[in-house]
């Protein structure tokens, strides 16, 4: 290829970077390593442009003696990352420790790292820290003999060890262990073979286990390891691949809106790209053919492995189709064995959102916590200001009687009551959501950004005040006086114009600057007399997601919140200020609705449109009993295109509003 043919546009990069071209496991060909490094080059400079406008983000939350915790609101940094849980007791107790703390004279529940100083702990367990740890968590103080800005990291405890791996692109990627995870030091394990998206996995034989894979070319791979050395002590094998032809959830897409095309087809979009570029296209090289396959293929990403084991079944997690859609999910597959064979379970997608406030679900890992219950946390799309925006999120999860693995995603991004004791997986939601559509006004705001955003339950719109200065003000008319228990601040990032840090760390900036985010928020029964409902105009941390709750409930129809700083100075954006408690009135009645198969893979639910209902719940599984998949709705009709081809599929829809939530009535898909 000449040089002409080896430039990439901004608009391929993308999809470049996510093929893995250079992650195959075959060497490049010269013409590839070519292609590649052009590649690379023109991202390197697509990141920094586009990192000005990427920040930092902490978390902390003040919680009751029964937590309550929007499950949307587990932040990361830019490109998040599921960590794991480990199964050791001891490190259980530790990182508790580290992310928890509890009063226990007033039972209040602190998250972030506790206070180095005296006077900060009154009444709260001490544990020792690191010297230079002070006040909350800074991710500056974290060993720097660790890969943390690579990709993708994966924790596991093995035996007396703490385990790290992440990936790079192309590069030999190498191990960490320590005894100590707060004080260290790390071992570096020398790597000898490179892999993208890896997850360790300890058997209970004493046998170690490692997965990967993060292509929509190449298939999920897993190898045994040497305990000590990480040295494989298999032949790799591949476990699973992308089957978007019969997986409905496995194709790309908003609501998987595209198929797969043909290799032929794939090579003749390339062909009317380089058209469109003023490039030739009479003949293409094998390398440009090869190229075009990958990125014009339409073929899911399947990638994010994780393996859990319950009662001698191996279940394989994995996710598709891409991050950047609202229907990135977790599928999982079941085997005997840890290699393999691995069969599709019926319950799939295990982990799916593609409705509600924050979409998608995908990337995850399963975990159970010391009272049996277990949990799946998974990223969830934003994909505004780049296509790998996103957050994270935590769901209860389990294994139902059969041994089917399931995750409750029915109300996702509402609040949840956890207690410290064995729960129930399927607890209805005891508040409900009083602030959809709600009567909005605001101090200013920008054409396209008007404050009505603030309450449409999409975390991809929102209002932006025309200005920057302290005291811009947004406010909302809750029709009547309700009762209120908990109201989510959720703040947007939109033209930041930051600065980048000094020091580029991998492949990606993080700023590890500690930023502030405060505000005030007031409420009223009258509109006249406000009393301040949460004040956090002195606060020293940076809460992009905020979270307040009040337990008992307090009378009010407006709330006012003020906004004083946030990061980088930019004008304040609120894509969700979400109030929830309990209404004046009663339950919607069942609703009425139609079920049709649209296709081999699809599905549409039309529902007869209800006065008295604020949204709809459509639920459906492989069994009237094992509605395991959920789509949260504010309209009438509703298209899903994640059936798994040749499955039997029953549907419920539910009705819900301000009041509660009415269950339909279970019906076979025509």
């Amino acid at each position: 290829m000449n040089e002409k043919n080896q430039q990439v546009s901004d608009e391929q990069i993308d999809a470049l970077i996510r093929s893995g071209l250079w992650q195959d496991e075959q060497p490049l060909t010269a013409d590839e390593e070519k292609l590649a490094d052009a590649a690379f080059a023109r991202a390197m400079a697509k990141i920094d442009r586009k990192a000005k406008r990427q920040k930092h983000r902490t978390v902390l939350h003040m919680l009751d003696r029964v937590v309550r915790v929007a499950a949307c609101l587990i932040v990361a940094v830019g490109i998040a990352f599921p960590i794991a849980l480990a199964n050791s007791e001891a490190f259980r107790e530790q990182i508790l420790q580290l992310v928890l703390s509890i009063n226990p004279e007033t039972g209040m529940a602190h998250v972030g790292m506790k206070p180095a100083k005296e006077e900060q702990t009154a009444n709260v367990p001490r544990m020792d820290v690191p010297d230079g740890w002070e006040g909350l968590f800074f991710p500056t103080f974290l060993p720097d003999s660790l890969p943390l800005y690579d990709y993708a990291p994966d924790v596991r405890v093995v035996g007396d060890y703490v385990y790290f791996s992440a990936s790079r692109r192309g590069t030999i990627c190498d191990f960490y262990r320590t005894k100590d995870i707060l004080n260290g030091p790390f071992e570096r394990i020398p790597g000898t073979f490179d892999f993208w998206d890896p997850n360790l996995f300890l058997d209970d034989d004493g046998k170690l286990y490692f997965y990967w894979g993060c292509n929509n070319v190449t298939p999920i791979w897993g190898v045994e390891l040497e305990p000590e050395t990480m040295v494989p002590k298999t032949e790799r094998k591949e476990l699973i691949y992308g089957q978007p032809e019969k997986i409905g959830y496995e194709r790309v897409g908003e609501n998987h809106s595209k198929m797969p095309l043909s290799e032929e087809e794939a090579v003749e979009k390339f062909k009317e790209f380089l058209k469109a570029q003023g490039k030739p296209v009479d003949e293409l090289t094998e390398e440009q053919i090869g190229f075009a396959k990958i990125m014009f293929s339409q073929r899911p990403f399947i990638e994010g492995a994780w393996m859990t084991k319950h009662d001698g079944t191996y279940y394989l997690q994995y996710a598709g189709p891409g991050t950047e859609y609202n229907v990135y999910g977790d599928g999982v597959y079941e085997s005997d064995s840890p290699l393999g064979p691995f069969r599709l379970a019926k319950n799939n997608p295990y982990s799916y959102k593609p409705g509600g406030f924050l979409r998608g679900a995908g990337h995850g890992s399963t975990m159970e916590d010391r009272y049996g219950n277990w949990w799946h946390t998974a990223t969830m799309q934003i994909s505004k200001n780049h296509d790998m925006e996103r957050r994270v999120g935590i769901w209860r999860a389990g294994f139902d009687k059969d041994g089917v693995l399931f995750c409750n995603q029915q109300f996702g991004d509402w609040p949840m009551a956890v207690e410290q004791a064995k729960e129930d997986p399927w607890a209805e939601p005891e508040w409900y959501l009083l602030s959809y559509q709600k009567a909005m006004t605001a101090s200013s705001s920008e054409e396209g950004r008007e404050p009505s955003f603030a309450t449409d339950e999409n975390i991809q719109t929102w209002w932006r005040a025309a200005g920057n200065q302290p005291g811009e003000w947004i406010s909302m008319d809750l029709g009547e006086v309700k009762d209120v228990r908990a109201v989510q601040i959720n703040f947007a990032d939109d033209k930041i114009d930051a600065p980048l840090p000094g020091e580029r760390q991998g492949e990606r900036y993080i700023d590890p600057s500690q930023h502030k985010t405060r505000w005030l928020l007031e409420a009223s029964a009258d509109g006249t007399n406000y009393f301040v409902l949460a004040d956090k105009s002195d606060a020293e941390t940076n809460l992009p997601h905020d979270f307040i709750v009040k337990e008992e409930g307090v009378q009010i129809r407006y709330l006012k919140l003020t906004v004083f700083e946030v990061p980088y100075n930019q004008n304040p954006c609120i894509s969700g200020l979400r109030v929830f408690g309990l209404g004046n009135g009663e339950k919607p009645s069942a609703p009425q609705y139609q079920a049709e198969r649209t296709g081999t893979m699809d599905m549409r639910i039309t529902i007869e449109p209800q006065t008295d209902a604020v949204g709809y719940n459509v639920l459906w599984g492989f069994a009237p009993d094992k509605l395991y998949h959920s789509c949260m709705t504010f309209m009438p009709e509703q298209n899903i295109g994640a059936l798994v081809e040749g499955e039997t599929v029953y549907v419920r829809v539910d009705a819900f509003n301000e009041n509660g939530i009415t269950e339909g009535t279970v019906r076979p898909l025509a």
